[in-house]
């Protein structure tokens, strides 16, 4: 048996778009409160995940939302030069506002918005659903900026991301920009069905889970995105069972190991902490799918 071409059809559809632009609407007219302390400085809210790359299924609801600052940047210069250092150095001097000032703005303002819907996560702050407000993290970030040459301001060479820490102090630097571009231009390639099949992945995921296949939070929409990234052009097409049986089947026999995030800026298994999948995970989502397929 193998999971029906009806089925799949249903799957690969985007889900609700409309409350989900309303909750980022709510949240970014909270966010430019004319009272904020950061209100003097420069500062991007933009969403990310899902409904950013118009990836979402109809059971998701979370809506990501990210404010960063750009007035103050992180950075890393490793692999410059000593001299490239000390004359990125000598244009760079601390900067007085902080990124934990920036974030205790933020905070001010959620919690005069939104009250005890306002709550402190691990790395994000969630905003609890109201009617018809979808529930929403919002990333509090800091513009990162990882340089590969520098000799002068504007004559230099670097990878935009952000960074943020978490509630225990760690700092993760992502690229959300970089993962949303590269996804896009992928999903051309492929005349738009790996978007497609980043759904009926992410609803065969839902449908593990329900039935104790999989354990929720073993593959996150995010790695599965990036899994799918991987997979070469020619594997997609044609009609949706095709589509899904060539994708599994490489991803089944490929050197996993050799796989990059969406961004390419990390491996997407086994490499930085919080911003890489693992193996053994990856591993029980595909044997998980092919048990789902079966069995179907």
């Amino acid at each position: 048996m193998a999971i029906p071409e009806d089925q799949l059809t249903q799957w690969a559809q985007i889900g609700a778009q409309v409350t989900s632009k309303d909750t980022y609407a709510t949240i970014k007219l909270a966010l430019e409160s004319s009272g904020a302390g950061y209100k003097e400085m420069n500062y991007k809210i933009f969403l990310q995940g899902s409904y950013r790359n118009d990836t979402n299924i109809l059971k998701e609801s979370d809506v990501d939302v990210v404010i960063m600052l750009e007035s103050v940047f992180y950075y890393d210069i490793i692999p410059l030069s000593e001299p490239e250092k000390a004359a990125f150095s000598a244009v760079h001097p601390a900067a007085a506002y902080t990124a934990k000032a920036f974030r205790a703005h933020v905070m001010e303002v959620l919690i005069e918005r939104f009250r005890d819907d306002a709550v402190p996560g691990t790395k994000a702050i969630a905003i609890q659903p109201f009617h018809n407000r979808r529930k929403a993290d919002v990333l509090i970030a800091v513009q990162h900026k990882k340089y590969r040459r520098f000799t002068a301001i504007g004559n230099d060479e670097q990878v935009t991301g952000i960074c943020f820490f978490k509630s225990d102090g760690t700092k993760i630097v992502n690229y959300p920009k970089l993962h949303r571009e590269n996804l896009a231009a992928k999903n051309q390639q492929t005349n738009e069905w790996m978007k497609h099949i980043i759904r009926i992945f992410k609803n065969a995921r839902q449908k593990m889970c329900e039935q104790g296949v999989l354990e929720r939070g073993q593959a996150p929409s995010y790695y599965l995105e990036g899994l799918l990234y991987n997979v070469p052009v020619d594997r997609f097409g044609n009609t949706y069972d095709d589509s899904v049986v060539k994708c599994i089947n490489w991803l089944l026999q490929a050197d996993r190991s050799t796989f990059l995030c969406a961004n390419r800026q990390y491996r997407l298994l086994d490499d930085t902490p919080d911003v890489s999948w693992n193996t053994k995970d990856c591993n029980a989502f595909l044997s998980g799918f092919v048990q789902l397929w079966n069995g179907w």
